[in-house]
């Protein structure tokens, strides 16, 4: 047991005054449009890690290189990184034009007045799917918006139904960012924090379904929207779905993804041929940033861990949260604090992944539990937050088709992220783990 020091925890808070202080003036203060988005979260991160390598004088600059080479150099850090390039060549391969099709297929077959949860069905599906929800609300926001002008419902009610869908399936997606990150960093196979994941999910999703139909069933609509589709290329998604589902390794489960994407766009002539390798490398490197912020997590974590500072943080903890279920709960907010300050639930997962790890071990909590309290959790406050990318993205969406709405005329219809956190605190609290 490393001695408790509070102040190896300094380069954490350095990185949050860095980050969340420049955040909110540009957002806020100098009202640049998602002015979170605009602050280089590598530099800021960088700056973090020289400050942990000027604490602890003890060691020499060589000695905290290597502890920085070991703590990149782990398994699942390694394996996470691995899959983050894998799900960025599969999405690069197959694109997104399958999400319109889905959508467009459902509506056309389905009453008007069951539209706005046709929306939530589709975004669920999309997103996990595809495993982003900024990539879902894109997507289907301007179908929202299609859908409120067509039948009458309001665009806040379409908007945020989108939204949390597109929760949904970020949370429990097999090549979503945040399940790879929470899985790896806690060392459980993604079907069992799955299986976790959905048993807390589902009841969330049904209770989210209900309230829109209620809503849904106290108006009169008429119209409707109609578009083509090509359900043909929804294939490798539900190959990805299923693989994932039985168990079968991930990668081996993107290779066929990737194999199977590849032949139907260049079948049915959605990519041609001289742009598919382009969409592949162009698919990994947007998982450059991700990348790098585990990289450099990994290091600052290895520094802050060897000086103590994990300790004293777990220290502080126990004094607040005992037993098992006060743990869970005390993981739950430490990552939606990591995610509020950082309006990104990857980066929020990636950073309190070592200080779950410890907690998990003393508290006695099996990793795929763990990671799903992550995952989860972070989830919750991301689908919430009014400056986060899933929020703006979606009121941008609607902007450029003529439509003002703001942040907190959306809010009180984001029902699925208010109803996992109550789900998730009804598992920790009533449910006794298997």
């Amino acid at each position: 047991m490393k001695k408790s020091n509070p102040i190896a925890l300094l380069p954490i808070g350095v990185f949050l005054v860095i980050y969340l202080g420049l955040g909110l003036l540009f957002e806020y203060g100098m009202k640049i449009h998602m002015g979170f988005y605009n602050i280089p979260i590598v530099v800021a991160f960088l700056v973090a890690l020289l400050v942990a390598c000027l604490q602890n004088r003890k060691l020499s600059f060589d000695e905290k290189l290597q502890l920085m080479g070991r703590g990149v150099g782990d398994k699942n850090i390694v394996t996470m990184i691995l899959i983050f390039m894998v799900a960025g060549i599969f999405v690069g391969v197959v694109g997104r034009s399958s999400a319109d099709s889905v959508a467009y297929f459902l509506l056309s077959v389905i009453p008007a007045q069951y539209a706005v949860a046709v929306l939530f069905v589709v975004s669920c599906f999309v997103s996990l799917a595809m495993g982003t929800s900024v990539g879902t609300i894109t997507l289907i926001t301007p179908i929202a918006v299609s859908v409120s002008a067509a039948s009458g419902f309001s665009l806040p009610l379409c908007i945020g139904t989108v939204m949390g869908g597109a929760m949904f399936g970020d949370n429990l997606s097999f090549i979503s960012d945040t399940t790879i990150a929470a899985c790896n960093g806690q060392g459980c196979q993604m079907k069992d924090k799955f299986s976790a994941n959905f048993k807390i999910a589902l009841p969330a999703a049904i209770v989210t379904l209900i309230a829109v139909l209620v809503l849904s069933f106290q108006q009169n609509v008429t119209g409707a929207v109609i578009e083509p589709y090509n359900l043909i290329q929804i294939i490798p998604y539900v190959l990805v779905l299923v693989g994932g589902v039985i168990g079968i390794n991930v990668f081996v489960v993107l290779l066929i993804g990737i194999f199977s994407g590849a032949i139907i766009m260049l079948a049915t002539g959605a990519t041609a041929a001289t742009d598919l390798l382009s969409n592949m490398g162009s698919g990994a490197a947007g998982m450059f940033e991700t990348t790098m912020v585990a990289i450099l997590v990994s290091a600052i974590c290895a520094l802050i861990r060897e000086h103590g500072g994990f300790e004293a943080l777990l220290c502080g903890i126990k004094r607040v949260f005992r037993g098992k279920r006060g743990g869970q709960l005390g993981m739950g907010l430490l990552v939606g604090a990591m995610d509020i300050a950082t309006a990104n639930n990857t980066v929020a997962i990636v950073m309190a992944n070592p200080i779950a790890k410890e907690m998990s071990e003393e508290y006695g909590i099996s990793p795929k539990k763990t990671a799903s309290i992550l995952d989860t959790f972070s989830c919750v406050f991301q689908g919430i937050i009014p400056y986060g990318a899933q929020m703006l993205v979606a009121i941008t969406a609607a902007t450029e088709l003529g439509h003002t709405v703001g942040a907190f005329q959306i809010i009180p219809y984001l029902f699925y992220p208010f109803a996992l956190l109550l789900s998730s605190l009804i598992f920790i609290f009533f449910v006794r783990e298997k």
